[in-house]
């Protein structure tokens, strides 16, 4: 019998001060359905892809990861984002400090091998999802209401994690460091948020 391929992601949980984490993890269990139950908060990098067997799809993870820095990032602002293909809305936390450097990263994981598994229909905005629900008009007002309480996520990424969805949840496979030195501060433009 002929097994479909395994749907392998490559995601990044951020180091958060206990503040931060107290703050994300408050509004996931008050809106982010059953996400919470199978993983952590987190940046998906690369979204199920079945295109590689998992040592070539590991291998390609490992040999980026070896060619990028440590992240720095700051949420300050939760936006609406709409999967359409599910009917689901979902509130998302989008680093405006960071963003630059997430969407490079993803981008390098989408080169090579990885290429041809990009959505190029889907824009990609780096950001964590805190809340998945069905109605967006109340996706919005949470969004609307965590914006005006405000929004201070500080945090780091440090490794990449390649994993796959099982009965238990997010499944971790293999965990690579990002070891490049950083960039010199000043050595090239930081692309913001959306709109700014």
């Amino acid at each position: 019998m002929h097994r479909p391929p395994l749907q392998l992601y490559t995601v990044a949980f951020p180091a958060l001060s206990p503040e931060a984490a107290s703050f994300v993890e408050r509004i996931r269990s008050e809106h982010g359905g059953d996400q919470p139950t199978y993983i952590a908060a987190h940046f998906t990098l690369v979204f199920g892809s079945g295109l590689l067997g998992e040592d070539d799809y590991v291998r390609h993870v490992a040999a980026v990861a070896r060619t990028q820095p440590p992240i720095d990032f700051t949420c300050r602002c939760a936006t609406l984002g709409i999967d359409g293909e599910r009917g689901k809305a979902h509130v998302f936390l989008v680093p405006d400090e960071g963003f630059a450097a997430i969407t490079r990263l993803h981008d390098a994981l989408y080169s090579g091998p990885l290429a041809a598994a990009e959505r190029l229909d889907l824009p990609y905005i780096p950001h964590m999802t805190v809340g998945t629900m069905d109605d967006s008009r109340r996706a919005k007002s949470v969004c609307h209401q965590i914006n005006e309480a405000g929004v201070l996520v500080p945090g780091r990424l440090t490794a990449l994690v390649v994993g796959a969805l099982g009965a238990r949840g997010f499944e971790v496979r293999s965990r690579h460091a990002l070891t490049a030195a950083p960039l010199e501060s000043g050595s090239g433009p930081e692309r913001r948020g959306p709109g700014t």
